[in-house]
């Protein structure tokens, strides 16, 4: 019996790889013939029926539990793409830093460096491949942070395969997302898309207010802002230019950015306002 057994395994597998092959070579001609139909066919071992006019994606599956990573590597390479495995957030790291990818599933509790981090390092690392996180969390504290380190898109477990193929092929058409620039003086650093702030490799913990008055300041380096403008960038039209709010956050901003760094970046121009020193206090 078992040589039947693998002869009908080898069997299923030729035919998975022809069903593989049909469906890239209908993509390549839906896009050498620009308004060509092209009609639907038969796929998967579910007998669900495909219309052979999906894009082609490289994926990048970041998953440490090997269960699961199969099966979404299986469903997406029965769909027709091709899929990478990584199962660390450092080995993450390296194929998405070596390989472009039109795509990149990324749970969230890994051993070691978590999705968040990963996400927070490949932005920061200017890959700005798309990136849907997965996770069993479904706080929306969890969602929020997700987004907030620079993931595209967020799916909570158990989920749909038909839905993860939905959302990554949305993520697909849309591309790569341009983020703002990091902003650099001297050895500041403010990543907009993030909210993160660096003195050299320090990162710095700033409240809303003070990082939206440094974020002005790293825009306008040498430029005297007077507190008119500084009120008007990160405060509503409630407070009055003669409120000594500015003041009390250029003293807190001072307290974080250098004090503890034994640097003076942000000077006092008498009668004029504040500017940020063009070599960022170094």
């Amino acid at each position: 019996m078992a040589p039947v057994l693998i002869e009908k395994e080898e069997d299923d597998e030729t035919k998975r790889s022809q069903q593989v092959s049909d469906r890239r070579c209908c993509r390549r001609a839906a896009v050498g013939s620009p308004g060509r139909d092209i009609p639907a066919r038969a796929g998967s071992h579910q007998n669900l029926i495909f219309v052979c006019d999906n894009e082609y994606m490289r994926v990048l599956v970041v998953e440490d539990e090997v269960k699961m990573a199969a099966l979404v590597r299986r469903g997406l390479t029965e769909d027709g793409h091709s899929v990478d495995v990584a199962s660390t957030g450092k080995e993450a790291l390296v194929m998405a830093g070596a390989t472009e990818y039109d795509a990149i599933v990324l749970d969230v509790m890994l051993p070691g460096i978590d999705g968040f981090e990963v996400c927070r390092r490949l932005r920061r690392e200017s890959i700005r491949t798309p990136v849907l996180m997965l996770t069993a969390r479904d706080a929306v504290e969890d969602r929020v942070a997700g987004l907030d380190t620079g993931a595209d898109d967020y799916l909570i477990k158990p989920f749909s395969f038909a839905e993860l193929l939905a959302r990554l092929r949305a993520l697909a058409r849309r591309g790569p997302v341009e983020r703002p620039p990091v902003l650099e003086v001297g050895s500041l650093r403010l990543d907009p898309a993030t909210h993160q702030v660096w003195r050299g490799e320090t990162e710095i913990q700033l409240s809303t207010k003070e990082f939206a008055l440094l974020e002005i300041f790293m825009r306008r380096p040498g430029q005297v802002l007077s507190r008119f403008d500084l009120l008007e960038h990160a405060w509503d039209y409630a407070y009055e230019n003669r409120s000594n709010v500015i003041d009390v956050y250029i003293r807190y901003l001072r307290n974080k950015v250098d004090r503890p760094f034994g640097v003076s970046s942000i000077e006092t121009v008498r009668g004029s306002g504040y500017r940020l020193r063009v070599d960022g206090g170094r």
